[in-house]
């Protein structure tokens, strides 16, 4: 079993720039299963990826300027922006000994513990993938696997303008069921402290440890 996962902290980086570094660390890792799994943790500018459910599409409202890209990840329409924190686990699944639905619980339970650190109660509700607090969404999950490799993943709304939502119905939903960590706590939040304890939950959650690069020093 592998005993260690990278994370790199890329910053801001545009949507379609990361789509194809994780494809290449999706090909990486399959060519070569002693590649070290790897997170990439990233804010985007503002954007909606559209998944493969059927007729998501119809999701998108109101786009106006913000690009709009359909990719492989299941699921619905989802906007992403400043002051989200996307996770991008580039994991083997085959390595970690998991199946597919258990690797999604393991998700939610990693942000549900991650939450309880600034006293946010996060749930899981039956029928839906994500994080919830009460009736709100606070963490939208969506992933594709190729070869046993995850790509795609979560998307943590920590001082998100959730205003971004109303020109879709994220995930299927009405965009009023958005929330946030800012939101709930009424402060911003400091993302490299989301970071911190999202990084501690990943290694307890899959045993593992943890290395935290530059973005330099990843090489695909």
């Amino acid at each position: 079993m592998k005993e260690l996962i990278r994370f790199v902290n890329l910053g801001v980086k545009p949507y379609e720039e990361t789509l194809v570094l994780q494809r290449k660390l999706v090909e990486q890792l399959h060519s070569d299963n002693s590649s070290d799994d790897v997170v990439l943790l990233v804010e985007h500018p503002h954007v909606f990826t559209v998944g493969r459910k059927k007729d998501a599409l119809q999701n998108v409202l109101n786009p106006g300027e913000i690009p709009v890209i359909e990719i492989e990840r299941g699921g619905d329409v989802t906007y992403h922006g400043p002051g989200q924190l996307v996770i991008y686990p580039i994991m083997n699944l085959e390595a970690i000994h998991t199946h597919l639905d258990f690797y999604l619980r393991s998700l939610e339970d990693i942000v549900i513990r991650t939450l309880s650190k600034w006293g946010i109660k996060g749930t899981k509700v039956k029928g839906y993938t994500g994080v919830w607090i009460g009736d709100r969404k606070i963490a939208s999950i969506g992933i594709a696997v190729k070869k046993w490799i995850t790509f795609h993943g979560i998307a943590l709304n920590v001082n998100t303008d959730l205003s971004y939502f109303s020109r879709i119905q994220p995930c299927g939903l009405n965009a009023e069921v958005m929330t946030s960590m800012q939101a709930i706590t009424t402060r911003e939040i400091p993302i490299d402290q989301v970071i911190y304890h999202l990084i501690k939950e990943f290694e307890q959650e899959f045993n593992r440890t943890a290395s935290l690069i530059p973005a330099g020093d990843l090489t695909v």
